[in-house]
């Protein structure tokens, strides 16, 4: 290509480099951006570079010009800014109908919407049990900080509340803070939850992140995860039912075969099925005994049968007794 013809391309490779390469904490020099275009065979003047910058402003690129020692530039704002392409990443992941395949895609030209050091935040990943559809602004920030936590290591504080039945907050432990150890986010039945690990429990628990207020993330590290453990959020999220937790217990549950479908959406195409008989098949799964269990296993009636440990079959028997006792 002739020297002329780079040259005519200057103003939109210049274009192109401060949107690949500058942000608040990212910003190029003058003489940056001219070692820049001479990668491109392009040569220029300090002088034509803040002809073309002050074009480029008139164009509509929101360039900000920051002095401390040199003259730095950087483009401050854009069509996406970096919380809502977050969103738009985790709504894609959140996404059942979309492949792997696509969903790669569809990040990818995300991530092209930002600079290629803000692309990088946006590796993340968030597991959800039941299709996305929509999230309030209050979870818009806190899942944002949340994210950034868990990426940088850190422990986070919080304040924590419940609704009385005149809809009014009211904070648990007084309004004292939790301090916890953040390791996965969750979208299940609508809802996000973080999970945490405490060492002083040795155990997972979560919380609700619409209900949650004043998150900060603090200077110290995540308390560790036991030796060799490894956490899955998948995994996590299969057997604490809409994450309501209970006892972790090995079920044995006899399924109509019209409902193989059902246990695999439910509980992953990983799981045992073993046949019983002609109609039926079983399945063994480590899940968290609690109400939400018993209430998705009625949903299928009587072709669906709790068959041991004998101590949940009374559980599930004595949780339907109560329910009928409400219309005797």
């Amino acid at each position: 290509m002739a020297k002329s013809s780079n040259q005519k391309l200057k103003l939109l490779y210049l274009l192109k480099m401060l949107n690949e390469k500058t942000d608040e904490e990212n910003t190029m020099t003058v003489n940056e951006m001219i070692a820049e275009l001479n990668r491109y065979g392009i040569t220029a003047e300090r002088k034509s570079i803040y002809d073309d910058l002050e074009a480029l402003r008139h164009y509509g690129l929101d360039i900000v010009t920051r002095k401390s020692k040199t003259t730095e530039y950087f483009v401050a704002s854009r069509l996406f800014e970096l919380p809502e392409l977050k969103l738009l990443v985790d709504a894609i992941q959140c996404s059942k109908f979309v492949t792997h395949k696509k969903s790669n895609e569809l990040i990818k030209k995300i991530e092209s919407l930002a600079s290629t050091k803000q692309a990088q935040s946006l590796h993340r990943q968030v597991y959800v049990s039941n299709r996305v559809k929509t999230i309030n602004e209050s979870i818009y920030y806190n899942v944002d900080r949340l994210h950034a936590a868990i990426a940088e290591n850190k422990q986070v504080t919080f304040k924590y509340f419940d609704y009385d039945i005149k809809k009014e907050k009211v904070y648990r432990k007084n309004g004292d803070k939790y301090i916890v150890s953040p390791y996965g986010l969750s979208w299940d039945d609508e809802n996000y939850y973080l999970v945490t690990f405490s060492t002083k429990y040795n155990d997972f628990t979560h919380y609700r992140v619409d209900r949650m207020t004043d998150i900060d993330l603090l200077e110290e590290n995540r308390e560790p995860l036991p030796e060799k453990a490894q956490f899955d959020i998948a995994e996590y999220s299969k057997k604490v039912f809409n994450m309501f937790g209970g006892e972790e217990v090995m079920v044995k549950i006899k399924f109509d075969n019209s409902l193989v479908n059902a246990a695999i959406d439910r509980f992953g195409k990983d799981i045992i099925i073993g046949k019983l008989d002609d109609t039926s098949f079983f399945i063994w799964i480590k899940v968290a005994v609690s109400s939400t269990f018993f209430a998705w296993l009625s949903q299928f009636g009587s072709k669906v049968k709790v068959l041991s440990p004998e101590t949940v079959v009374e559980q599930y028997k004595n949780s339907l007794r109560e329910i009928l006792m409400q219309y005797e």
